[in-house]
Parts: structure tokens; C-alpha cells; sequence
């Protein structure tokens, strides 16, 4: 997820999004069963530092307490005013931000999400074996370095095809299906394409250079990437005893302050600032339920293959650093997910387990009973898309719960086909390199490195760009060969 470049030449927005002039809504508390507006004319084009600028802390503080079940709806218009400003009132949105903070809860919320812990921690991880005390499965060695370097290509795969389109709020699946219609690669099959001329009204994110048909060459940074790399340093260098200092400590030490963005930017500030985990993850961290600790996840799947559960919470403690709520269990269940992809008979097994690793009654776990309740109904892709969509465009577009979805969607419609599997959820929009990542690595555990189409990973020269300090330019094969090497110990120690 890269949230876009620093724009100097930005406008102050007019309106918290499309229902803005449509009766004043944010001058009333919305009634439980209304939608919240879609908002998103006020986030990355404005706020250059949206770590930082109380502008930004204070509306998506705001949305984040809304989304949640605080009574905050009547201060929708002071929000309003001090977010729509050409220079902030910095002391008047820390009041404000105050106010927010100490709205009370509302008793009728119909979720329960507060206090829960997630459920892969609750007994401590060396107490499991598997999941509701089932053993693991037994997985052959030579067939699991192929899978493990299944996921890392897939992984690299997938979040590559998706970063020229890595804007959720320009590129739509309409958009997306619009472009590549006129580029005659719809549905895709292949990293997409750049016409030439580009079509009038068209603009691919900033990486496409280095990430379009016939222009990869080497696989490209990204920080879905650079957190899988450093997942696997912290393993390395602290075991699967690691703590949340520890994975402090790595951010500090190896990993660029400016190619973190959200909820771990602002994780790595309150670093920065003294601050101590947990606490980094609450303190002034409106994105704390956005998509950044579910892109961690996927190491703590490779290197526990077979062991959900102990995936799970291995990823919760890492995530618990900049996350919280659905953000954490985001995470918990994208590591269940990979790891129980090593050994389930197909995708929606895989699935169906991870989503025993969420709290029952969360906002996460009910929108992904609904992706896999529309996928037995027989419902098809595009509509349930949309209905994902329909569902969830209130939150922001790196919000972790609509972005789970789509990868649900696009691993359950996928139905174990590498190339389907990874156009399908790009194609489905939000944050779609980070969701192509997740979903490739799911994808390509499933049919192993030797089953992926060599279109996808022949460009890459089995070479990875990342930020992460001392690793530019590693072999992806030598990656998952370190990676392989801890999993063997895990599938030994149990």
C-alpha cells in the first residue's frame, strides 16, 4: 500500500464526499441502520503528512470513533470546519480530537468488539498444536520448500500487478474494467499493459514504470514487500519468541521512517517520540484498524505451515505495534490464512479456517461471513464485488475489513487457479497491491512454485527491491530458502 505521492498543488476539498450537499448529514447522528457517507475527497491529495497534520489525526479520529460505535455524530460540523481549512488550527483540533476520544460508547452498537482479545492469543501460543486442539497435518519437506517459494513469488506477483492501479479511490473496479477494456486486457492474465497513446482521462500510480507488461524487471519495492522481508530478519534474528519491542527495534534500526504510511507511520512517530508498544499503536493513530498489520501477516503464515493458530499469533504480535481491533485481527487472520493454505484441501478450506481466528461478533468477522455466505449462495463474482463494496465504502479504501473482503473474494472466486486468483482481486479495486500480495501468496502455496505461470515470475530474475536495510537486490529463492529453514524448525518442534 503506498497512499500516493506528496501533492503541492492540491485544493481544499468541498465536502466529506458525495453526500455532502444532500441535507447537511454531518449536522445530525446518523441513524444505525444509515450508511456513513463516502468521504474520500479529503485524504491523501490534501494532507501531505496525514501522520501529522491535525486536520487529518482529527476527521479520521473522528470516522474511526463513528465507524466504531461512538456517539460522535453531532460533532460532524466543528469537525467539518476545522478539517476544511488551507493551514490547520492545530490547538483547536486537539480539543476537538479530546471531545472525540471521550465520547461515550453506544450500548445498542450491535457488535462487540471491545476488550476482546484476539482468540490465537489467548492460552498462549506453545499451548496449540492446531486448531480446537487438532493435530497438524504432516507436510513433506521437498514439497514444502516448493510451496514456501510458491508463496514469496506469488506474493511478489501478485502485489506487482497491482500497484499501477494502487489507488483505491481513483481506480474503481469500474475504472480498473474501463481502462483495461480499452487496453484489451480485460479480464487480466498478465501485469497490465500501457497503451500507447494512453487512453484521455487515464493515469496509472507512480510505480508503473516498474511494474507494467514488458517493463518488470526485477520484482519492485513495496512496502507489502518490505515487511515480509523484515518479518523474516525479526524471526531470524529474535525466533518466534520475539517481542513487540523487538519488532520496534527492526523498524527502527532497518526500515525508512518515509516508506511506512497510515497507521504505521504514525506507529513509527510515537516511536520516535518515546513511546512504548502498545501504546504506539493507540496514541494519535486513527488508522489503527486499516490495512497495515494484515500486510505483515504473511510471513508468520510461511513460516508456521500447517499451524493457523500459532500463524495467527505470531502476526497479532507484531500487528499490535500500530494496530488495534480489526486492524489487529486483520492480521491474526491473513497469518491463519497462509498457514492453513499449506495443508487445506483447496481455497475455501482455507478460508473457513482463518475465520475461526476472528472474534464472532466483529465488524471483520460478520463481512467476511458475508463474502463466504454469498460464494456458497452461487452468487458471482462481479456482483460480489460490488456488494462488497456497497457494503463497506464508508471506510477508507486501506480500511482492513472492505480489503479482507476482496481477498476472500478473490481467493474463493479464484478457486485455486494462480493467474484467476490474483486478476480477480486487483480487478476488484481498494487497495489492490496489497490485497494481489495476500492473495498471491495464498495462490501460489497452493500450486507451488513450480505451477505459477512463468509470465508472472520470469521478470522478475529472481531478484526483489526493498527499503529494508542490507537486503536491496535479494534472490527471492534465497528468501525462501532462510524462510524454509524456520519452518522446518517449526514443523520439527511440534
Amino acid at each position: 500500500m503506498d497512499i500516493g505521492p506528496h501533492r503541492s498543488n492540491a485544493t481544499v476539498p468541498t465536502g466529506f464526499g458525495r453526500r455532502a450537499h444532500e441535507g447537511r448529514w454531518w449536522a445530525r447522528e446518523l441513524r444505525r441502520d444509515e450508511s456513513l457517507p463516502s468521504h474520500l475527497e479529503l485524504v491523501e491529495d490534501f494532507f501531505a503528512h496525514p501522520e501529522g497534520d491535525p486536520r487529518a489525526l482529527l476527521y479520521f479520529e473522528w470516522l474511526q470513533r463513528l465507524e466504531s460505535g461512538y456517539a460522535v455524530g453531532d460533532f460532524a460540523e466543528e469537525v467539518y470546519e476545522l478539517t476544511h481549512t488551507a493551514t490547520p488550527n492545530a490547538a483547536a483540533c486537539w480539543r476537538m480530537v479530546e471531545r472525540v476520544e471521550a465520547a461515550r460508547h453506544d450500548p445498542d452498537w450491535p457488535y462487540d468488539e471491545d476488550g476482546i482479545r484476539f482468540p490465537a492469543t489467548a492460552g498462549g501460543v506453545d499451548e496449540v498444536d492446531g486448531v480446537d486442539g487438532q493435530a497438524v497435518p504432516p507436510i513433506l519437506p521437498n514439497r514444502l520448500y516448493d510451496r514456501i517459494l510458491g508463496g514469496w513469488l506469488g506474493r511478489c506477483a501478485g502485489c506487482t500487478l497491482g500497484k499501477p492501479l494502487g489507488n483505491g479511490f481513483r481506480w474503481t473496479p469500474g475504472e480498473i474494467r474501463s481502462y483495461l477494456d480499452r487496453a484489451d486486457a480485460y479480464p487480466l492474465t498478465d501485469y497490465v499493459p500501457v497503451p500507447s497513446p494512453m487512453p484521455e482521462g487515464y493515469r496509472l500510480e507512480r510505480s508503473w514504470p516498474e511494474s507494467t507488461r514488458g517493463r518488470v524487471d526485477g520484482c519492485p519495492r513495496d512496502d507489502a514487500l518490505d515487511y515480509t522481508v523484515l518479518g523474516l530478519h525479526l524471526l531470524e534474528s529474535h525466533s518466534t519468541g520475539f517481542t513487540s519491542a523487538d519488532v520496534a527495534g527492526e523498524w527502527l534500526e532497518r526500515l525508512p521512517f518515509m516508506q511506512t504510511y497510515t497507521a504505521d507511520r504514525v506507529a513509527y512517530r510515537n516511536l520516535i517520540d518515546g513511546l512504548e508498544p502498545p501504546a504506539t499503536a493507540h496514541y494519535r493513530n486513527p488508522y489503527r484498524e486499516w490495512i497495515g498489520g494484515l500486510i505483515r501477516a504473511d510471513i508468520y503464515g510461511y513460516v508456521c505451515p500447517g499451524d493457523p493458530v500459532r500463524a495467527a499469533a505470531l502476526a497479532v504480535r507484531d500487528a499490535s505495534i500500530s494496530h488495534t481491533g480489526n486492524g489487529l485481527w486483520a492480521a491474526g487472520w491473513a497469518g491463519a490464512l497462509v498457514a492453513a493454505a499449506f495443508t487445506a484441501a483447496d481455497a475455501s478450506a482455507a478460508l473457513r479456517t482463518a475465520q475461526r481466528m476472528i472474534p464472532s461478533h466483529s465488524r471483520l468477522a460478520v463481512a467476511l461471513g458475508q463474502v463466504i455466505d454469498d460464494y456458497r449462495a452461487g452468487v458471482d463474482w462481479e456482483q460480489a464485488v460490488a456488494t462488497v463494496h456497497a457494503r463497506h465504502d464508508h471506510y477508507h479504501w486501506s480500511h482492513a475489513i472492505g480489503n479482507a473482503c476482496l481477498i476472500a473474494a478473490g481467493i474463493l472466486w479464484g478457486a485455486g487457479d494462480f493467474t484467476l486468483t490474483i486478476a480477480l482481486t486487483v480487478q476488484s479495486g481498494w487497495d489492490t497491491d496489497s490485497n494481489g500480495a495476500t492473495a498471491g501468496s495464498v495462490a501460489g502455496i497452493l500450486s507451488g512454485a513450480g505451477e505459477i505461470p512463468d509470465h508472472w515470475t520470469g521478470p522478475f530474475h529472481d531478484r526483489l527491491r526493498t527499503a529494508v536495510s542490507g537486503y536491496d537486490n535479494i534472490p527471492i529463492s534465497a528468501l525462501a530458502r532462510r524462510t524454509f529453514d524456520l519452518a522446518r524448525q517449526q514443523v520439527v518442534s511440534r
